[in-house]
């Protein structure tokens, strides 16, 4: 349950313990997404306290037409993108990043996770930006068409058939790198 916008709520309403509950749910999410955009950590860190203090500052209104996750990832990529075009910078996705393995696991269990990994975030690396795009919202974010369509400003039918050619890419890529894999 997404409970962002009660959280939000309290936090205009003067309780500020609303925005420390925000920070802490959504922190390190938004961070992890917005750099997809930069490809850098420490970038990726300032534009998502860039986004909070948009919150802070401006205190937009929420008007619950989607998750409060979906419109704060939304105003996030608007902050990013004009710090791209301020630079110049064309925004690549996934390029990069490399989640840890759970602590239980065991040394070689981790070094195959890690090296699927690296196949894995190589081949997303060389596909287009908005396919990189929908399959992070969708798999890591674990987001539905209608709030990835919400976060990318497309259509939910644009946003179905880019996730499918988004997949039919990726798994070429996969080939081409010699990834074996089980279709379910």
């Amino acid at each position: 349950m997404d409970r962002g916008a009660e959280s939000y709520r309290h936090y205009l309403d003067g309780d500020n313990d609303g925005l420390k509950e925000i920070v802490e749910t959504y922190f390190d999410g938004l961070m992890l997404y917005l750099n997809l955009f930069v490809r850098n950590l420490s970038e990726a860190e300032e534009l998502a306290e860039e986004t909070l203090f948009q919150l802070v500052s401006k205190k937009p209104g929420f008007s619950g037409r989607s998750t409060f996750k979906t419109w704060l990832y939304a105003i996030g990529r608007n902050v990013t993108l004009r710090y791209i075009r301020r630079r110049n910078r064309e925004a690549e996705l996934l390029s990069g990043y490399n989640p840890e393995a759970s602590a239980e696991e065991d040394a070689e269990q981790k070094l195959l996770l890690q090296e699927r990994d690296r196949i894995l975030y190589r081949a997303m690396g060389k596909l287009k930006k908005d396919y990189r795009q929908v399959l992070w919202l969708r798999y890591f974010e674990k987001m539905d068409e209608r709030s990835i369509a919400t976060i990318m400003k497309k259509s939910v039918h644009s946003i179905e058939h880019l996730h499918r050619r988004a997949k039919e890419a990726l798994r070429e890529e996969l080939r081409k790198e010699g990834f074996s894999y089980e279709e379910s």
